[in-house]
């Protein structure tokens, strides 16, 4: 009975994204109080519910979720679809029409769509975010088209929760990493939202008129505005090149008399000693020798790490 009651409310809103707890509890026959306790089941089990309290408010599930990849198979999935046709033809039903309609819809989405634009091909998803991440942003991407206001659940850096109505107008891409252009109604002001850090993604129904910004002046120096620059001058073997190539660009990087030698200027700092560590025995710094010591300090540190847990 309780997995029934928790597997109808998950569909329910699949099919409906909103719904309030005294509908849920009418439909199923319990207690607005065990409602309350099955959806915190489903949050606990990872499904991403919005519970908004008061006027206007509600139970919502936010339009980046869908159903798990491997929640059906491919053949489960069509013979799913093709019982409840057969079911539709026989017996007419608005609740049969809403699951078949439902599960092809789960069927469309449930390829990574690559594309964002006819020209540009784009693989949007993360290592093994099971297309999560797609989604997000498929949802951002359509937004922005349709100039509709979405309700976000936002994380910054130093972990702290917000949620805020946003009017998505530009979908940037820096540095390997996705980032949305909106005016946020908080901060009555545009502002750069990380879409990783984005936790959920909701359509409110309303619709927005772009305000007027120049592209040619947005802010996208934002990741290291403050960071000091460092000029880095690196000894690069032929099995780093393509690697140091791709990260600072083929024209920096040039044959002299000493080999390969890759030169540029960069942000300093963590960013760029992960980065010199990741490249591993395949460079060598040559200059600043600040820097080298840093790499140093950090290799000895890693290898101090492994030393004691191999004693």
């Amino acid at each position: 009975m309780k997995f029934q009651v928790m597997l109808r409310i998950l569909f329910r809103l699949l099919r409906s994204r909103k719904v309030s707890a005294a509908a849920l509890a009418k439909e199923n026959g319990v207690s607005e109080r065990s409602i309350r306790r099955y959806l915190e089941e489903l949050i606990v089990c990872g499904v991403p519910l919005d519970i908004i309290r008061g006027r206007g408010g509600g139970i919502y599930l936010p339009d980046t979720y869908r159903l798990p990849e491997n929640f059906l198979t491919q053949e489960e999935l069509a013979a799913a679809v093709n019982a409840l046709g057969a079911l539709s033809e026989q017996l007419p039903s608005e609740a049969v029409r809403s699951a078949m309609e439902k599960l092809q819809m789960h069927s469309k989405t449930g390829s990574r769509d690559l594309s964002l634009s006819g020209n540009i091909l784009v693989d949007s998803g993360t290592w093994g975010d099971a297309y999560g991440f797609s989604d997000k942003l498929r949802v951002l991407e359509e937004a922005t088209e349709n100039c509709a206001c979405l309700d976000i659940q936002y994380i910054d850096r130093s972990g702290n929760a917000s949620r805020r109505v946003i009017e998505p107008h530009l979908l940037v891409y820096k540095q390997n990493i996705w980032y949305v252009y909106a005016w946020c109604r908080t901060r009555e002001d545009f502002r750069l939202f990380r879409v990783g850090r984005m936790r959920s993604a909701r359509d409110t129904g309303e619709r927005f008129e772009k305000r007027p910004f120049d592209k040619a002046h947005l802010p996208l120096q934002f990741h290291f505005e403050n960071a000091q620059l460092t000029e880095i001058r690196l000894l690069v073997t032929q099995k780093a090149l393509p690697d140091v190539e791709e990260w600072l660009g083929m024209d920096n990087v040039r044959e002299e008399k000493d080999g390969l030698i890759a030169t540029a200027t960069v942000p300093a700092g963590d960013v760029l000693l992960s980065r010199l560590l990741s490249l591993g025995d395949g460079i060598r710094i040559l200059s600043p020798a600040s820097l080298a010591e840093q790499v140093r300090e950090r290799a000895r540190n890693i290898f101090s790490l492994y030393q004691e847990e191999k004693e």
